[in-house]
């Protein structure tokens, strides 16, 4: 964001007594450009690829950290400046010979939540390193390995892949996008990224450690200069969401961006304790990454919408589904499988409830995605 962005939103946020500038801005799923507190871990991942440099595919590397401590952040923004610098297609950078140009090296992210079968995984590479329109219907997946072979045949072109969210519930996993890119094979490199290396893993891995206390203040203190209007946070609550936070970037913002939203309800014009308090409510201990939750598909979106709107505690699975099909057009049978399958995928957790009696004991489904800023950011709206 430029400086005069900055002016602006400012001055609009005082013009309207708003707390909010920018709420994009204090959106856990919403990467920086340059994330805060990251320098040397850029300088490993720099390292591990080095041989683009020297106009070389660089090994197979793992970046591997704890949930909210930026790896999807830093790998994004890392991957976007060497795209720029290697992967301009129509750039002619001259070496000792005047007949000889600079290869190209792309820098692909893949985002395994969304880039979710072969097809979608050779469209996505596809639409990345081509100028060319690529159908999104009407034609095979090996119709577009054959395209994605033709465009990395000739020797002066080459892909950097970082298969982002390889190690979460079925997603593409490192180990099958590696087979569908056999045919391309000499022209790839896959970098994989999540919260372990993959299975069974021999390479090299970057170490993405939590965000120190004094980072997190930083991360925070950053994204509200730009999201909130000035003083609507004072930095001891910055600090005191820090604490709570205890490393995980993803945490902290979730619960920001849950508090501007009840001091907003509110009307207030300030974020005071009390929304900080109720904000940690809405985010899970052992929860998952929002994105998790915008990832899903649309009906998917819609029963965990009306999961979250319904007071599910002490419910059991059974009454919920029933709960849910009453406000939509889904049927219980339908509404009970997609629940099971949150579960499994691990963006509901199962919690067991009291027994009734004999036979098998009753459980119910809490939401491990944080309930407010989904609530605010899905696109889906209740039928």
């Amino acid at each position: 964001m430029n400086l005069q962005d900055r002016i602006a939103r400012r001055q609009s946020a005082h013009q309207t007594r708003e707390i909010v500038v920018d709420r994009d801005q204090l959106s856990p799923t919403v990467h920086r450009s340059e994330p805060i507190g990251r320098g040397p871990v850029f300088e490993d991942l720099l390292d591990a690829l080095e041989p683009v440099f020297d106009e070389q595919l660089p090994d197979p590397v793992a970046v591997a950290g704890p949930a909210g401590a930026g790896t999807s952040a830093l790998v994004s923004a890392l991957f976007e400046v060497m795209n720029k610098r290697f992967g301009e297609a129509d750039r002619a950078i001259g070496t000792t010979t005047r007949s000889r140009s600079r290869p190209i090296t792309w820098f692909v992210t893949i985002d395994a939540r969304r880039v979710d079968s072969p097809f979608a995984l050779y469209r996505t590479l596809l639409a990345a390193i081509s100028s060319e329109s690529v159908p999104t219907s009407g034609i095979g997946t090996d119709e577009l390995c054959t395209r994605l072979g033709d465009r990395l045949e000739r020797h002066d072109r080459q892909a950097v892949i970082a298969l982002d969210h390889h190690d979460e519930p079925e997603t593409l996993s490192y180990g099958r996008v590696t087979t569908l890119l056999e045919p391309v094979s000499d022209a790839v490199s896959l970098v994989a990224v999540g919260q372990e290396p993959p299975a069974e893993w021999g390479g090299q891995t970057v170490s993405v450690p939590a965000y120190r206390h004094h980072e997190l203040v930083d991360v925070i203190t950053d994204r509200t200069s730009t999201g909130l209007a000035p003083g609507a946070l004072e930095h001891e609550l910055i600090r005191t969401l820090a604490d709570r936070a205890d490393g995980n970037a993803h945490d902290a913002l979730a619960a920001l961006f849950s508090a501007v939203v009840l001091a907003t309800e509110d009307g207030a014009t300030r974020i005071e304790q009390p929304h900080l308090e109720q904000a940690w409510e809405a985010v899970h201990e052992d929860g998952v990454h929002l994105d998790r939750g915008l990832a899903l598909s649309e009906t998917r979106q819609q029963v965990l919408s009306h999961l979250i709107s319904i007071d599910a505690a002490d419910q059991p699975v059974r009454e919920l589904a029933t709960a849910i099909a009453e406000q939509s057009a889904l049927t219980e049978s339908t509404v009970t499988r997609l629940l099971y399958e949150l579960a499994d995928r691990g963006v509901l957790e199962r919690v067991a409830l009291p027994s009734t009696g004999s036979g098998r004991r009753p459980s119910t489904l809490e939401p491990r995605i944080p309930t407010i800023p989904f609530r605010a950011m899905s696109q889906t709206k209740l039928e």
